[in-house]
């Protein structure tokens, strides 16, 4: 079959077992076996070798690290101790609950690395709280899982480490590359609440006293080390991403037990359950998506890509527009981590070609398929942030546009801007 040929088999394949509801991991099997057929090369031991080698990575370790340090953190106390710290800061102004949510969100993003995660432990510590002030519960709802965005951007990041290990990209120089966009996603989110917060004329908090502010920091002070722990000890070399991971379970698991010691051995077999099930869907997802990402390559679908987009060759800005544009309507309808893991070596190479640095295009794309986890119909935070909040999903979506325009703007900015991402990976990388 011909580049064109197939780029239009893999596509309708990929699409049309997930529309009929298959399973993603299965679909990723059958899409590779379909491949296989279409260039007359099906061997089923390919199939099965390459699922074995996409599992056995040292590297992919790291991300059942993370999930597991993050599961420790919201049964250990850490999570609400920095939402009570924020709160002490911030929650006296106008609409202060909200700007608690995005630096929490902020804090939490460099702990866990995960959007679901982050969704699910604010929303379910401030909700409640927001809406005994008198806060709308949707739009509530909607400010906690934009704000969850900036958890795969700021280091430690899930998604960078899939994107890293399927574009074969330094993993540490994306977790450096992604601070300071993380920020300005932050940033962007408040000043839109500033104004929604004299919109909606939200309430004004208790200013809390000195004391009370010292008292909290205190409590505080253990869990907000962490990620000062983590992103220095990757930027001074200390560790690896991979073993930050562990030390990140560690520290978690040390300042649950013996600092805060509420983190019981009955909570620590919830804590392991959890881990395992989140890991396993994660790594199985992982291991097929390299199967399906090894014949797709075999079948020379990157190159028919990059010979169908050759005409933007010569301008970088129109072909990233065009990758992102495609990478937006993608994140609709399909989860990240799938999305991560398949069009990554495809895209990869073309944007080198074309002399884009891949950490760059690391956290455009990442920026990008992190937005889809709110946009309906597959925004998995969304149905996070629906079932915490027990509110139908109609009511969230028409509270979040706002958030995801803001969103999209700060994508469009990094795009237009290079250097915003670029520079400070200079400063940090040095």
């Amino acid at each position: 079959m011909e580049g064109l040929s197939l780029i239009f088999l893999f596509l309708a394949a990929l699409f049309g077992f997930l529309a009929i509801g298959v399973p993603i991991a299965h679909t990723l099997v059958l899409v590779a076996v379909a491949l296989l057929v279409a260039i007359d090369n099906f061997e089923p031991q390919f199939i099965a070798q390459s699922v074995v080698f996409g599992a056995n990575s040292f590297t992919l370790l790291a991300i059942p690290f993370f999930i597991l340090a993050g599961e420790i953190m919201s049964y250990g106390g850490i999570s609400k101790r920095i939402v009570h710290f924020v709160a002490t800061l911030v929650g006296h102004v106008r609409g202060g609950l909200g700007y608690v949510v995005i630096i929490a969100s902020t804090i939490f993003a460099g702990l866990s690395g995960s959007a679901v995660a982050d969704a699910a432990a604010l929303g379910a510590i401030l909700i409640p709280m927001m809406v005994q002030m008198g806060y709308d519960r949707a739009l509530s709802t909607a400010l906690i899982c934009a704000s969850a965005m900036i958890a795969p951007i700021i280091p430690p990041s899930i998604p960078f480490i899939l994107y890293g290990v399927a574009g074969q990209v330094s993993i540490g120089r994306l977790f450096m590359a992604g601070i300071v966009p993380g920020l300005i996603l932050a940033a962007a989110l408040m000043f839109l609440w500033y104004f929604m917060s004299r919109k909606y004329n939200f309430p004004v908090g208790k200013k809390a006293t000195r004391a009370e502010l010292w008292l909290a920091l205190k409590n505080a002070i253990f869990a907000l080390f962490m990620p000062i722990i983590i992103v220095g000890g990757i930027r001074f070399g200390i560790f690896t991403p991979t073993e930050a991971g562990c030390v990140a379970v560690m520290y978690a698991l040390f300042i649950s037990v013996v600092i805060y010691k509420e983190l019981s051995f009955k909570d620590v077999a919830h804590v392991l359950v959890a881990t395992a099930k989140t890991t396993g869907m994660v790594l199985l997802v992982a291991a097929t998506a390299t199967s399906a990402a090894w014949v797709v390559t075999t079948a020379g679908i990157p190159q028919a890509i990059a010979d169908a987009l050759s005409g933007f060759a010569s301008s970088p800005l129109a072909l990233v527009l065009v990758i992102n544009v495609f990478l937006v309507f993608l994140g609709m309808v399909m989860d990240l981590v799938p999305a991560m893991l398949i069009f990554t070596p495809i895209f990869v190479p073309l944007v080198k070609s074309v002399g884009i640095d891949p950490v760059y295009f690391g956290v455009i794309m990442t920026l990008n398929l992190v937005i889809g986890l709110i946009t309906p119909p597959v925004g998995t935070v969304l149905y996070v942030g629906c079932g915490v909040a027990n509110i139908k999903l109609g009511e969230l979506v028409k509270k979040l546009w706002p958030l995801v325009l803001v969103e999209l703007a700060v994508l469009l900015l990094l795009i237009v801007f290079p250097a915003i991402t670029l520079v400070p990976l200079g400063w940090f990388t040095k």
